[in-house]
């Protein structure tokens, strides 16, 4: 059975190597391709914790193995880049929270650990008065030449959750890719949800 446990702020540092592997790993398969360092990732979401509003939702085997996780916190404390393509848009970062990286093993999906960690973050959001839920996911074309023989997106399973993508509002992001010798810039467009009772 698996054990979901959700910490805020500084409560959540013991946990950073975890979660910092799990990026690695989950966030090197398409669509993201990509190539993560542990130093890089302990170091971002060291300082990503130290927000005393920031959230993470863990998925903890029984063998107390951290096989998932999920973040969260108000947009206004995210990247500068994502509180900046809102502003662009004419959005309002403050009413906003910001959904950040959810990974998870393959083993471990299509059991439900999806659903709580979109339940987890969205309660939190509403519990602080925000009446906007968002997160970014990658673009990346139909044809792309690393896209797995049956791959299936995530689209169907974010509009069942309420939310709408807005590809017109979209941020950049540098990384190294897998293979690549350099970082290249990738295009991340926005997923919203709003809630008119808040």
């Amino acid at each position: 059975m698996t054990e979901i446990l959700t910490l805020r702020g500084t409560e959540a540092l013991p946990f950073v190597d975890d979660l910092a592997r799990l990026r690695i790993a989950v966030f090197r398969e398409f669509p993201y391709l990509y190539e993560g360092s542990l130093a890089y990732e302990k170091s971002y979401l060291g300082s990503y914790f130290a927000t005393p509003a920031a959230l993470l939702v863990i998925a903890r085997a029984a063998d107390g193995r951290v096989v998932g996780a999920s973040t969260a916190m108000p947009m206004v404390d995210a990247e500068p880049v994502f509180r900046e393509a809102l502003e662009s848009a004419g959005r309002d970062p403050r009413r906003c929270f910001y959904f950040g990286e959810s990974v998870l093993l393959p083993e471990f999906r299509g059991h439900g650990i999806g659903h709580r960690f979109f339940d987890e973050r969205e309660n939190a959001a509403l519990a602080a008065g925000y009446g906007t839920t968002a997160f970014c996911a990658v673009v990346r074309p139909p044809d792309h030449p690393l896209r797995p023989a049956g791959y299936r997106p995530l689209d169907a399973f974010w509009n069942k959750r309420g939310y709408t993508h807005h590809p017109e509002i979209t941020a950049n992001l540098d990384w190294l890719e897998p293979g690549d010798t350099g970082e290249s810039e990738h295009t991340l467009s926005f997923w919203m949800r709003r809630r008119e009772s808040c």
